[in-house]
């Protein structure tokens, strides 16, 4: 009997998972919330562009068209890129757009007690002869017209963590936006504006951007190069991150190869790093822990070594910037290292004339750990004159989290979304919620790329080609990575953000699992220290 697959989503998660499971001989459901495809990149504001070189952000199988000679194309041509790639591979016919999915219900038959299983889904397997999900479907053009109920035997979640609920703070009584005269709005409104719409809203205003992410600084240029110091716009934010120049990330993308991940400590490797050092240094005495239980001796030994040198490296990065940006100048240096925000996939490239706009006046930037609003504004802590504004966009993120588990009906599947920080078992599937897969929750500087890995994963494991381990191994699996990933970036660990610094090893387990060969380089010293693209795996998934 053909197992039936849905895809919730139909960004470029949805489109990958969508095309990598049909050539596997499913036809799965794609369900689109909105008209359209492309998630994200179906709305930006005029001025996004790829943050990623284009060779690292694109499809395996289907290349940029020769017509596209920038490296960092715009989100028009990152939209027809997309399409082009839906049309190729006949994705388009198997969506079905303005349905909303608005609830996900797991249902077992018989008298199976799901989270005693030893085995994911009992089995270990993709299927189960007796669990399936109920998957509820509303139009979203008529909330009122009755909802459908869809029985699937496997549903891949692509929702997305930047879109639906947005991040907005909470504010003391009488102190919020309902005091406020003006106009308060996230940026997903803002980007969901037509280009001319988006445009009139700020003209001739006093704009102030809350936060300092991509969004953020995007916005806050857009709206200083169009008003001008007349009506300049105000940047607030908590927290100064790096904010660095286009050629800058392309040559750190550039910089990751084999060579450079031997000094990152990966879970699964430091048993035999822990070995080499006590065989090769007299000065490893302890056993105790950071990474792993054997992780800490590698640890004492690596500023010897090759963590010195990446350390040299990161610094000299840093100190490239400093001088390249007028940082010290407007007490823009960041109290944390460039490795730490790389490690919690902070990326964000710095737009055209940033510092021009600033060192003119119609950029404002301004940093403060609160602030409240008042009439005609905003009050912030270090000021006590308010900033007078009309119209205030918060560019403070997504409850990305919050998202993946509301879609659940169980507050047992909640639970597990919500009440631990470990990542998922290859930053797809949850160890213990079974026959579900979720693609594009994990960040990286390269998503597609990221994401396009694990779907070629995933369609090997609904074809058979392989079981899953134990429940209780998949579970100490992303333990380690989390103890690992938290070395590196302390508070600001992410548990989306597990494979920012080790992409290749991460891609070299999921070749292992599906039986193919992870060294995809032809020669030794290309292994070594040529960085490894979405075309090293072009042919991965023709392999059997």
């Amino acid at each position: 009997m053909e197992k039936r697959v849905a895809v919730i989503g139909a960004g470029i998660s949805g489109l990958l998972a969508c095309k990598n499971i049909m050539e596997k001989g499913f036809n799965p459901i794609v369900f689109e919330a909105r008209s359209g495809i492309g998630g994200v990149w179906s709305r930006t504001i005029e001025s996004t562009r790829l943050q990623t070189p284009k060779s690292f952000y694109q499809f395996s199988d289907f290349a940029w068209p020769s017509s596209v000679t920038e490296t960092f194309p715009d989100d028009k041509q990152v939209m027809e890129y997309i399409k082009a790639y839906a049309i190729h591979f006949n994705i388009l016919p198997r969506i079905r757009f303005n349905c909303k999915v608005t609830c996900i219900d797991y249902v077992l038959h018989g008298n199976e007690d799901f989270p005693s299983w030893d085995l994911w889904g009992g089995t270990g397997w993709p299927f189960s002869p007796t669990g399936r999900w109920n998957v509820t479907v509303q139009d979203a053009r008529d909330p009122t017209a009755p909802v459908e109920v869809y029985q699937l035997d496997f549903v891949i979640l692509c929702i997305g963590k930047y879109s639906d609920l947005p991040n907005i703070p909470d504010f003391p009584l009488n102190r919020g936006p309902e005091v406020f005269n003006g106009k308060v709005l996230h940026s997903m409104d803002y980007a969901a504006m037509a280009n001319d719409c988006a445009a009139d809203l700020v003209a001739n205003k006093r704009v102030t951007i809350i936060g300092f992410q991509k969004s953020a600084v995007d916005i806050a240029a857009a709206v200083a190069n169009r008003n001008g110091v007349d009506h300049p716009c105000t940047l607030i934010f908590r927290t100064v991150h790096w904010i660095v120049p286009d050629y800058f990330l392309a040559f750190t993308l550039k910089s990751l190869n084999r060579f450079t991940e031997f000094m990152v400590h990966k879970p699964g490797q430091g048993f035999f790093i822990w070995l080499l050092a006590v065989l090769l240094s007299p000065l490893v005495t302890s056993h105790s822990a950071s990474c792993d239980s054997y992780m800490q001796p590698v640890i004492q030994l690596t500023p010897y070594n090759v963590w010195f040198q990446l350390w040299i490296v990161i610094k000299l990065g840093e100190a490239y910037l400093k001088r390249k940006q007028p940082l010290k100048k407007y007490n823009m240096v960041p109290e944390h290292g460039f490795l730490k925000q790389i490690s919690s996939c902070m990326f964000t490239v710095l737009p055209a004339n940033f510092y021009d706009r600033v060192e003119e006046g119609s950029l404002v930037l301004k940093k403060s750990q609160s602030f409240n609003f008042c009439k005609n504004g905003l009050v912030i802590d270090s000021e006590e004159t308010p900033i007078a504004t009309d119209i205030v966009i918060f560019a403070t993120g997504y409850k990305s989290d919050e998202k993946l588990k509301n879609i659940f009906k169980s507050s047992y599947f909640q639970k597990c979304i919500t009440e631990s920080l470990a990542p998922f078992y290859r930053e797809c599937i949850h160890p213990q919620i079974p026959q579900l897969a979720i693609l594009g929750f994990a960040d990286s500087p390269a998503i597609l790329y990221t994401t396009e890995m694990r779907s070629k994963w995933l369609a090997h494991f609904l074809a058979g080609k392989f079981k899953l381990p134990t429940i209780r191994e998949m579970e100490d699996d992303v333990k380690k990575w989390e103890k690992c990933m938290k070395y590196y970036a302390n508070e600001r660990y992410k548990r989306s953000c597990i494979s920012a610094l080790l992409p290749i090893y991460c891609n070299d387990q999921i070749c292992k699992d599906m039986g193919f060969n992870p060294r995809r380089k032809k020669w030794l010293l290309a292994e070594l220290f040529a960085p490894y693209c979405p075309d090293d795996y072009k042919y991965l998934c023709w392999q059997m």
